[in-house]
């Protein structure tokens, strides 16, 4: 019995064993339509079987009735051995996992995929649309959305999965700098589109190629190999490089050719890109700038005059750099200098013509032969003394005809002039513009000290701040005249080596001091605008454009309100000084001097009025006695009239010292004078009685 149950053991890697795990795969997929039932054996039945084998010494007999059947039961060992095997067959999985799988059937809306799981997976099949040649048996990559859902099934997406292992794949490339490929898709703006493991990346235009690239057309539905550059993790972008696979091995052609560079070497070379400022060479594997400057002995506005794209042309090396290779090229220096042709006969003071080339603020630079060119500073184009520019008399392509002024063959330099041309106009300046002579002139230009005028083209003058007006304090020529106006002078002194004219405006009147001094004497009173106010006082406009000063302490109103600008008021002249034409006002001395004549003549009147008054006492006194009683009572009525009107009159002037007092503090001679009339009062009243 024993050997029966060694015999029909089945051992793990043998043919059996593979028919039990297709018996049982078999079974897992017809469970559903049919369950297969088994009669459980008693424990005791078990028992007595295990006894059996094991006390049986003797060798069983033959069941030839059990040939061919299948046995229903396994020992321990058995047992474990089989679902050891089974379970290998199956993986552990867990939601959201990348997988691989294989393609076990297909129809034309589904793909069904087997990752090892206890069942299928199932894609659609638009998922996998660019693989035009998937066939059963293929590996693909697989995203484990659910391990189960509500019906049992495996829900799996391989869109999903290739966008992360595509991610993955590119962080990867990008960490180690290793080599992709990728498909070119189609243009966009500055560059190209490439798909790579199933994303879109740019491939920038500068990046295509070390050379520039001028259709990018070229490139479309191409596969090329990249490096990736840049990602962008937050917007997730990828920038790739086609460029930087040659970029290694153009380095070291270049290391190389500049290595075999000599100065002075002529080399041939292709015209790569043409810039504003100059013109990149390709040497055969490395660039080189031939500036603009070095592209023709001529003036040239932009390198393409000269040269064009993908043209060969011969250049010479000027100079380079081994640790930054930097080359520097040269077209012109192929050809001699123009310097060199030009004619020996040619001196300083002879005429010639060219062309006006360049234009700047100093200068022009005329070109009389190709690549010779000399310079006319602004100061050379007019005899005019005042600033202007070169644009006010040139522009650029006239032909012009210049005198030459300095000739320098050794550092290639020529200085020209113009205004040579035409007699220079201070020759001769005193005789058209003696001393005191009159003139029209055109003002050009203002200083803090005067101003620039211009008598004729080349001949100016300057009128100073002082001698623009007899009357009036100017602080800048601004206030008395304008940019471009025109105004009279007078010639006041010439200096004709140093070319300069002294010139005046205000000698072409006489000098009104002298009849001022007549008009504004001392007292006098005038009626006076005020046209400024500062700290000190205030300025007032009187008549005849005379301006004269009123100290702070001289401005007070008679009502005590303040001053202001364009108040019109009484001024009286307090000091007068025709030397330094000043004049020194006062406007309450206008009031205090009338009121203190106000007193006055009131106090007259009441010394008057006193001394009437004790003429007719006396004549009472003298005639009492020759009176009789009626009379005496008449003259006694009149008297205490007379004396009635007399205290009014006393009071009256009382009140309006009184009024006066209130107005201003009286001086200190007031008193003296009242302290008399108060003395007389009383003598007066004892007189009378």
């Amino acid at each position: 019995m024993s050997e029966e149950i060694k015999d029909n053991t089945l051992p793990e890697g043998t043919e059996e064993v593979a028919e039990v795990k297709a018996e049982i795969a078999e079974e897992q997929q017809e469970a559903p339509k049919k369950t297969k039932t088994r009669k459980p054996k008693s424990k005791t039945e078990t028992e007595e079987k295990n006894a059996d084998t094991v006390t049986r010494s003797a060798p069983p007999e033959i069941d030839w009735n059990a040939i061919g059947k299948k046995y229903e039961v396994y020992s321990g060992n058995e047992r474990t051995k089989l679902e050891g095997i089974y379970n290998d067959t199956l993986k552990s999985i867990t939601d959201h996992e990348v997988l691989d799988g294989t393609v076990v059937a297909k129809n034309n809306r589904e793909v069904v995929v087997n990752i090892g799981f206890k069942s299928d997976g199932i894609i659609p099949l638009n998922e996998l649309r660019y693989n035009t040649d998937l066939k059963i048996g293929d590996k693909i990559e697989v995203y484990v959305e659910n391990q189960e859902d509500t019906t049992g099934q495996l829900i799996l997406s391989h869109k999903k999965a290739r966008v992360l292992r595509s991610w993955e794949r590119i962080n990867d490339a990008h960490d180690k700098q290793e080599i992709i490929t990728g498909y070119v898709k189609c243009r966009t703006k500055g560059g190209l589109i490439v798909d790579v493991f199933g994303i879109e990346a740019f491939l920038p235009g500068s990046q295509i190629d070390v050379k520039p690239i001028r259709d990018y057309d070229i490139f479309v539905d191409k596969t090329m190999e990249f490096k990736v550059v840049k990602i962008n993790h937050e917007f997730k972008n990828v920038v790739v490089s086609h460029k930087a696979l040659i970029e290694d091995e153009l380095e070291a052609q270049k290391t190389e050719i500049i290595s075999k560079l000599e100065k002075g070497q002529v080399l041939e070379g292709t015209v790569k890109n043409i810039t504003s400022y100059g013109v990149f060479i390709d040497l055969g594997g490395v660039d080189g700038l031939i500036h603009i400057t070095d592209l023709s002995w001529g003036r040239i506005n932009h390198p393409e005059e000269v040269v064009e794209l993908d043209q060969k042309i011969k250049v010479v090396i000027l100079d380079f750099d081994d640790n930054k290779k930097r080359i520097a090229l040269g077209l012109k220096q192929l050809t001699p200098h123009p310097w060199e042709a030009l004619s020996a006969d040619l001196k300083i003071g002879d005429k010639v013509t060219g062309k006006v080339v360049v234009i700047a603020d100093y200068g022009a630079f005329i070109e009389i032969a190709q690549g010779v060119e000399g310079l006319i500073h602004v100061s050379e184009m007019s005899w005019s003394q005042h600033l202007r520019t070169a644009q006010d008399f040139l522009k650029v392509g006239d032909q012009i005809e210049a005198v030459i002024l300095t000739l320098d063959r050794e550092e290639r330099k020529m200085s020209l002039g113009v205004k040579q041309l035409i007699p220079d106009p201070w020759t001769n300046i005193k005789d058209r513009y003696p001393i005191n002579s009159k003139h029209s002139s055109i003002v050009r230009n203002f200083t803090n000290f005067g101003i620039f005028v211009e008598l004729e083209e080349g001949v100016d003058g300057l009128i100073h701040i002082s001698d623009l007006s007899w009357s009036k304090k100017i602080k800048h020529p601004a206030e008395f005249t304008k940019i471009s106006e025109k105004i009279e002078v007078v010639v006041l002194d010439v200096d004709e080596e140093n070319r300069r004219l002294s010139l005046g405006h205000k000698q072409l009147e006489e000098n009104p001091w002298d009849v001022f001094e007549s008009v504004f004497a001392l007292d006098s009173v005038h009626s006076g605008t005020i046209i400024e106010i500062n700290d000190k006082g205030a300025v007032a406009a009187l008549p005849y454009g005379v301006e004269g000063f009123v100290p702070k302490r001289h401005l007070a109103k008679e009502d005590n309100s303040s001053v202001k600008i364009d108040d019109t008021l009484e001024f009286k002249v307090i000091e007068f000084s025709k030397e330094n034409k000043k004049i020194i006002l006062s406007h309450s001395k206008v009031y205090h001097d009338a009121q203190a004549a106000e007193k006055a003549k009131a106090e007259s009147q009441v010394r008057k009025e006193d001394q009437t008054t004790k003429r007719a006492v006396r004549k009472l006194k003298d005639s009492s006695e020759k009176t009789t009683l009626g009379d005496i009572s008449a003259l006694a009525e009149l008297k205490s009239g007379m004396e009635q009107e007399a205290r009014e009159k006393l009071e009256k002037m009382s009140k309006q010292k009184k009024t006066s007092a209130k107005k201003e503090e009286p001086k200190k001679e007031e008193p003296a004078k009242e302290e008399p009339a108060k003395e007389e009062e009383p003598k007066a009243g004892e007189e009378e009685k």
